[in-house]
């Protein structure tokens, strides 16, 4: 049995006793955000591609108190998807809230240079397994009464000058699946949001042809991110739109990026 939290969080962000997923949580803004939710006192799952960043992600939250199990595995398999929501339910009772942000970045490639093995694995990773996330989860999100769900988007889910054309399709398209689950499922008590990082301090390499059409073409406008923030700052935005303080936020697209996305 783990140890009380330290200083538990009490009031609209206390998630006490709830149950939290987290992918894409063995480092970076995942792994803040399970830290985060584990401060306030909630049993979290970790997800992740990477055994050994899990298993790490997975002892800080426990060095907090909080309960916590690992699953490792890649979320665009559908057996990974089933064995994340099982592990979550047979552990915790059920499930309170959904956080889908495991993603990869493209190589900024343009549309007539993204070859079908870039294109297919970026929608797969990043759109096709947090909808099969989603699908599999929502059964006990709807049984909480009071389900959340919050997305990893990006500042390119907001504009076409941030990304190459696969990441930029997909993160678009995470947004439409916010905005899709936010209208189906608010009369059941699920809401659903999304948060939009802009430069955010994270171990993500970007392997791009300086030279390559769509490098070359948004190399102006990336001078407009301003200041990067840190991966906790993203984990605040995601912990405060999955909590009671935001009950009647409901379909927003949060954009955490120090003002990019108004330039």
């Amino acid at each position: 049995m783990n140890s009380p939290l330290p200083h538990p969080a009490t009031g609209p962000q206390d998630f006490a006793g709830r149950a939290v997923v987290v992918t894409g949580a063995g480092s970076g803004i995942g792994r803040a955000t399970a830290l985060a939710f584990a401060r306030r006192g909630a049993r979290v799952l970790v997800a992740d591609l990477n055994a050994d960043a899990a298993a790490e992600t997975a002892a800080l939250v426990g060095g907090l108190g909080a309960d916590v199990v690992a699953v490792v595995g890649d979320l665009s398999e559908q057996a990974v998807v089933d064995r994340v929501v099982a592990t979550a339910v047979d552990s915790f009772g059920g499930l309170d809230v959904l956080v889908n942000n495991a993603g990869i970045m493209d190589s900024m490639a343009a549309v007539a240079d993204v070859t079908d093995a870039e294109w297919e694995r970026l929608l797969r990773v990043n759109l096709t397994a947090p909808f099969l996330l989603t699908r599999a989860a929502l059964p006990h999100l709807l049984a909480t009464g009071r389900g959340a769900i919050v997305f990893t988007a990006s500042e390119a889910s907001l504009r076409g000058s941030a990304a190459g054309a696969a990441y930029t399709a997909a993160k678009h398209g995470v947004i439409g699946l916010t905005k899709s689950l936010a209208v189906t499922y608010r009369d059941r008590g699920i809401r659903t949001n999304a948060v939009a990082p802009g430069g955010t301090i994270t171990n993500i390499q970007v392997q791009a042809d300086p030279e390559g059409t769509g490098p070359r073409a948004l190399a102006g406008y990336m001078g407009n991110v301003g200041r990067p923030a840190e991966a906790d700052t993203q984990a605040e935005a995601i912990v405060f739109l999955a909590s009671d303080a935001a009950r009647n936020i409901n379909g927003a697209v949060l954009p955490v990026d120090g003002g990019w996305s108004a330039v």
